[in-house]
């Protein structure tokens, strides 16, 4: 099994475990067969790290429903990454999982993330809303930005079992920050782009951590498991965070 000697080698010094189903499903079915004994490994092994698969699943909400079977019931996986684009009422059938995390795309780590995420919207019903949160008054005027508005929604509107996460790139310090003050302390961050994407750890960490220091899960893939030594690697990581957390 590919990733047994990565888990072996950091399951002390990690949160949780992303599995990018990607990389599987581009090797056909013996690759769906290796993201099945990675789960497999991880829930009889080390039941308590938490299994995120980043999917990025978004479609109607029949569609959705078979998503759900495979990424839940199949794998047995903890969490899964999804997609706004279609509204709450498509991805209803992740939503409802009560006990599963749903991370929902707000502001990728990846270099054209703007061309949708930064475009301004004119919504009137969540501008009148901003003004009502002293954090959030700075954004009550007509320009706010998409990301911002799938944030709003997300944790004001989706999360009402307490299970939505949002993913927000350590690329982007400055949105994540603005996406901090509009969600508050309780929603967590999943956070790719340390390492490999160039993501500055200090800033995000500076940016991101709600008040008690908490609220981030951030993301090494290539950085850790393609290192000369991934447990050292992982450890640095670890370390770095928890320092700062200070």
């Amino acid at each position: 099994m590919f990733n047994k000697p990565i888990i072996e080698a950091t399951h002390d010094l990690v949160c949780s475990y992303k599995l990018n189903t990607a990389f599987y499903e581009a090797i056909g079915y013996k690759g769906v067969e290796e993201l099945k004994k990675t789960c497999d490994y991880l829930k009889k092994k080390y039941p308590e790290i938490p299994i995120i698969i980043d999917a990025k699943r978004g479609d109607i909400g029949s569609t959705n429903s078979g998503y759900v079977q495979f990424i839940f019931t199949y794998l047995g996986a903890d969490a899964v990454t999804v997609q706004p684009y279609l509204g709450e009422e498509a991805i209803r059938p992740f939503l409802d999982y009560k006990d599963k995390g749903i991370i929902i795309l707000c502001r990728t780590s990846n270099k054209g993330a703007g061309e949708f995420q930064n475009l301004h919207v004119i919504p009137t019903e969540v501008e009148g809303s901003f003004k009502k949160i002293p954090r959030l008054t700075s954004f009550a005027r007509n320009d706010i930005k998409l990301y911002q508005y799938v944030a709003y929604q997300v944790s004001h509107k989706w999360n009402k079992n307490k299970n939505c996460l949002l993913v927000v790139g350590a690329t982007y310090p400055d949105e994540l920050r603005e996406v901090r003050k509009i969600t508050g302390d309780e929603i967590t961050f999943l956070v790719p782009g340390i390492g490999a994407q160039g993501g500055d750890l200090e800033a995000t960490l500076k940016a991101g951590l709600n008040s008690k220091k908490q609220g981030l899960i951030i993301n090494s893939s290539r950085g850790i498991i393609f290192a000369k030594n991934p447990r050292e690697e992982a450890k640095k990581l670890k370390e770095a965070i928890n320092n700062y957390r200070k």
